[in-house]
């Protein structure tokens, strides 16, 4: 597989970066949960807000990913036509 030189990769630090904020972010809305003066079915329904919202997000994440990655796969295709037809053409051939 060639690589792209307009796609962009991300380094291993913003990969860390990425994976860091979002474990302080879940831990504090689980500690906040936790240490909130309600009652225990108030506490169940955040709880579960916190697990959808948070599976939402993984989803969502995958689908960007995969509409991105399709996207790249038709660029590449319409490019290698474009290519091919270049290649193909002679602009010194007489037309009948």
């Amino acid at each position: 597989m060639t690589s792209n030189p307009n796609s962009s990769r991300n380094t291993s630090a913003f990969f860390a970066q990425a994976g860091i904020s979002f474990a302080v972010a879940l831990l504090a809305m689980c500690f906040a949960i936790l240490y909130l003066p309600v009652g225990p079915w108030v506490r169940a329904f955040l709880g579960l807000g916190t697990l959808y919202l948070t599976t939402s997000a993984f989803t969502l994440a995958k689908c960007i990913r995969d509409a991105q990655e399709s996207q790249a796969v038709v660029t590449r295709l319409d490019q290698a036509r474009v290519d091919k037809i270049l290649a193909e053409h002679d602009p010194f051939r007489t037309v009948s």
